[in-house]
């Protein structure tokens, strides 16, 4: 009788055959791969993949790309960009990981020449989690604070200066004296009882009282990122705690995240309701909400090419895609798992949210403007400023204050937190893959060890020059690196591998489909997805500014260094790509071609799925380098029934 080598506790059905005796958290006896585990049910993935998709820049960064570029004419380009750009990546990603159940690293056996662009993605993970965490500590700071009976940025209080004020203050203006127009100090036209006219009113240069809290009390925000400063422990404190809960949900993996993001994902969600609910009754609600989506959408905006790039950016970055995140979470869902369905759920789900928390946010908004006797357009800004001042002021101004504070911090709090923990899960992911004997042993110690890491490296994010640096790596490695890795990852698997043999591999997942429709898929990832990513980069370099904070500018040095971190990240796709060639046999030309062809192990996890077409893989490699005991053919058999 034949013998036939298997990988330890392959399997593929209902009765299992342990071939070593370790046992790790990530897994269990009721896996269909229980070497690197399956997700526990597919509510885990799916919601795992809704968190990770779904973030902050669903609540702060969408609702304001629209005012900025026509209202609700902006939903236009932006559901092309989801079609066009945003799903076919997102298919491309989630089919790619659960075919070969491997990390974003390790999957490129698919194309070893441009495996450098899985350590690219995984490298800016790293970055984006050290900076992403630093905001959820700010969320969890401003939470905190919001159990005060009287919010401490509602008013000018010790903290304050003379340039803070709730309302806007009059300078000087116009005014008729005598049937001659005459231009005075704003308290001289007082003393007279005469009254500005239209269009000539200066104001005095004023903050709202949570714009002075944020730098003044929140971030002890220093003049410039030359001035460091010392480490704001209450912040350095935050940041430690949300790298315990980070730590804390992903010390038995999947097993674990998986359930947490039961809360951490739709929790927001009634957040965001009750938020909308109380805001629309409020009065100026309708004046937010018309200047977020109604009277005011200009439908000529988008004849500007600029309002198109916003809608792909905004896609692109929103769901998550050329990460590594969407590789790693599906890489642990079972083989026959309908990715195609999973994938347009998710993508739906997140555009829908983006576009409900636009309601929410700018129904209090409209309010803010009211109470204030500010226009709305005022009260809004984007980034940081709408949910750490422009929000908060707003909420200030209700009654119960501190509860609806609580919630909107909350709210942010969960919907970070989720995103982060796809972000983890892709680092250890990599390490899985990279040697899964330490992972079995020591998974708990690793995942530990990388959050402290992590921790250590976010402290100069807490310093009185945090914040700008926080934006200098967002402005950086969350640009060019991702469009990079995208532009690539799609030219190597539908140029050099063929799109058509990863046709056949996903059908072998989902089952047959017609001609009818692949066609769309084969539209978009042989054409129009590969030009839109690049004239996105391209447009991207050629309007390329140096990275501001508010009116603060970067000195050299700065912009000098977020070069070089994304320069860092992305130096992996030549350095690896001609170290693959070095090793290669033959003349160069020989080893390039050798290098663009699939991996010897290249194909399906487990045996039992590969099918005629990966008949061919040989597991005595992975054999020799994991001790894997031979299983007889009957015993084979058994497994996959």
């Amino acid at each position: 009788m034949g013998m036939l080598s298997l990988p330890g506790f392959l399997s593929c059905g209902k009765k299992k055959v342990s071939l070593t005796n370790e046992k790790d958290a990530h897994s269990s006896d009721s896996d269909e791969n229980t070497e690197r585990g399956n997700w526990s049910s597919k509510g885990d993935y799916l919601l795992s993949m809704v968190g990770y998709a779904v973030g902050l820049g669903n609540v702060w960064r969408f609702p304001y790309l629209t005012y900025q570029n026509g209202g609700g004419a902006f939903l236009i380009p932006y559901t092309l960009m989801l079609a066009l750009a945003g799903l076919p990546l997102f298919f491309m990603e989630c089919s790619l990981g659960q075919f070969a159940s491997l990390g974003p690293v390790s999957v490129w056996r698919i194309l070893p020449l441009f495996q450098g662009v899985g350590i690219t993605m995984v490298i800016i993970s790293a970055f984006v989690t050290i900076y992403y965490n630093v905001i959820i500590a700010y969320a969890l700071y401003y939470l905190f604070a919001s159990f005060q009976k009287v919010l401490p940025w509602s008013d000018c209080f010790s903290w304050a200066d003379e340039f803070c004020s709730k309302t806007r203050i009059i300078s000087d203006c116009n005014a008729t004296l005598g049937g001659e127009i005459v231009h005075a100090n704003h308290s001289v036209i007082a003393s007279y009882n005469l009254t500005c006219l239209n269009g000539t009113i200066n104001y005095k240069p004023v903050q709202f009282p949570s714009e002075q809290y944020w730098n003044k009390v929140a971030l002890q925000r220093s003049s410039g990122l030359d001035e460091t400063g010392t480490i704001v422990w209450y912040l350095a404190l935050c940041l430690l705690l949300s790298w315990i809960i980070v730590a804390a949900a992903l010390f038995k993996g999947i097993k674990s995240s998986g359930k947490v993001v039961y809360f951490t994902a739709l929790f927001p969600y009634v957040i965001l309701l009750i938020l909308l609910v109380r805001g629309a009754t409020l009065e100026g609600a309708l004046d937010g909400i018309e200047y977020y989506i109604g009277s005011q959408s200009n439908i000529t905006k988008l004849m500007e090419a600029e309002v198109w790039k916003d809608a792909a950016t905004q896609i692109f970055y929103s769901l998550s895609v050329a990460w590594g995140g969407l590789v790693a979470l599906s890489s642990y869902n079972k083989f026959h798992n309908n990715c195609y369905s999973d994938a347009i759920l998710v993508c739906v789900t997140n555009c829908v949210t983006s576009v409900f928390a636009g309601f929410a946010i700018f129904s209090i908004l409209g309010h803010m403007a009211f109470v204030s006797k500010r226009p709305v357009s005022e009260v809004v800004d984007s980034g940081f400023d709408l949910a750490f001042v422009a929000y908060p002021e707003a909420l200030s101004k209700l009654p119960v204050s501190p509860l609806w504070s609580f919630l909107f911090f909350f709210m942010l709090l969960l919907l970070g937190l989720d995103s982060q923990f796809a972000s983890i899960e892709t680092l250890t992911t990599t390490i899985q893959d990279i040697s899964p004997r330490v992972m079995k042993k020591l998974r708990v110690p690793v995942t530990l060890g990388l959050c402290a890491v992590l921790f250590l490296l976010g402290l100069v994010c807490v310093t009185q020059a945090g914040i700008y640096w926080v934006n200098l790596i967002d402005h950086f490695c969350a640009g060019w690196g991702i469009l990079i890795s995208a532009v690539l990852e799609i030219i190597g698997i539908v140029y050099i591998y063929g799109g058509n043999r990863f046709i056949e591999d996903i059908e072998m997942m989902i089952g047959k489909k017609s001609c009818m429709f692949w066609m769309w898929w084969r539209l978009c990832w042989f054409f129009i997805t590969p030009v839109l990513l690049m004239a996105i980069l391209v447009w991207s370099l050629i309007t390329f500014s140096r990275p501001t904070y508010g009116s603060v500018s970067y000195p050299n040095w700065g912009t000098a260094v977020g070069w070089c971190m994304i320069i860092f990240c992305v130096i992996w796709i030549p350095v690896v790509a001609i170290v693959k060639i070095l090793k290669a046999e033959g003349n160069l030309v020989q080893r390039i071609v050798s290098c663009c062809r699939p991996a010897a192990n290249w194909g399906p996890y487990l045996e039992c799925h590969r099918g005629e077409r990966y008949s061919h893989v040989v597991d005595s490699k992975k054999q020799r380098e994991h001790e894997i005991p031979t299983v007889s053919a009957a015993v084979y058999k058994e497994q996959c029934i």
